[in-house]
């Protein structure tokens, strides 16, 4: 029996591949754990650059409101600091997921291809160990191609995302009249907040609503409160 055979065995005694007249097959459980794979591999679940969009775009359009409401700012004055202000985070937010991606996918790439190196390394057979070295320097090319692509997406998430959850309270403040802009620009952040952020959170951590909901007003209140102040004290 070859590698391939014991290999293809072990995998049909794991539950994960069905062998039938010499064809090979898939079951769900070898679908789902490839699924897994994939998604650890290329980081393909944007969990942290959705996150990250909400809560940068919450707190930086409640920052925003609150400021033009508290300074009594003309509309001109306030939509183009608004919209500058947003803008800025949101490009940002793009720049960062975009660097700071790739940097952390090659240096993990780089410590994963060592290892899987030195494992091969051990292979007594010379043709062998370059034919395994060759299969892994042409699976991390594919991997490196795949990377730039999802942080490039992550990138463009983040950034979209806190653009549009930044925009909606600004937007409400500055076109509809007062008291209403105020009003439904506070209970636009608190839903998208309270709502879309911890729903996603809770969703994506498997932790209770309750205990994801103080956490998230907890952290925005301390970065809006934080804002504000160093805004006031400029």
């Amino acid at each position: 029996m070859n590698d391939l055979d014991r290999a293809l065995k072990e995998m049909a005694s794991e539950g994960l591949i069905l062998i039938q007249d010499g064809a090979v097959q898939l079951t769900e459980r070898g679908i789902w754990l490839g699924e897994e794979w994939r998604r650890l591999l290329l980081k393909e679940e944007p969990i942290i650059e959705v996150v990250a969009g909400l809560a940068d775009g919450s707190v930086t359009g409640l920052v925003v409101v609150l400021s033009a409401f508290i300074a009594g700012l003309a509309t001109s004055a306030a939509v183009f600091a608004a919209f500058l202000t947003l803008t800025s985070v949101a490009i940002t937010n793009f720049s960062s997921f975009m660097l700071g991606g790739i940097t952390e996918d090659l240096a993990d790439m780089l410590n994963l291809r060592a290892l899987m190196d030195y494992s091969l390394s051990d292979i007594p057979d010379k043709v062998e160990r370059d034919k395994s070295l060759a299969l892994v320097k042409h699976l991390f090319t594919v991997l490196h191609a795949e990377i730039s692509r999802s942080n490039l997406q992550a990138a463009a998430i983040c950034g979209t995302t806190t653009f549009l959850a930044g925009s909606m309270p600004i937007i409400a403040y500055l076109t509809l009249p007062s008291p209403l802009d105020i009003v439904l620009s506070l209970s636009l952040v608190a839903a998208i907040v309270g709502v879309f952020l911890v729903r996603y959170r809770s969703k994506r951590t498997r932790v209770h609503w309750k205990v994801t909901l103080f956490e998230t007003i907890v952290i925005v209140a301390i970065a809006v409160l934080a804002s504000l102040l160093l805004g006031r004290s400029v």
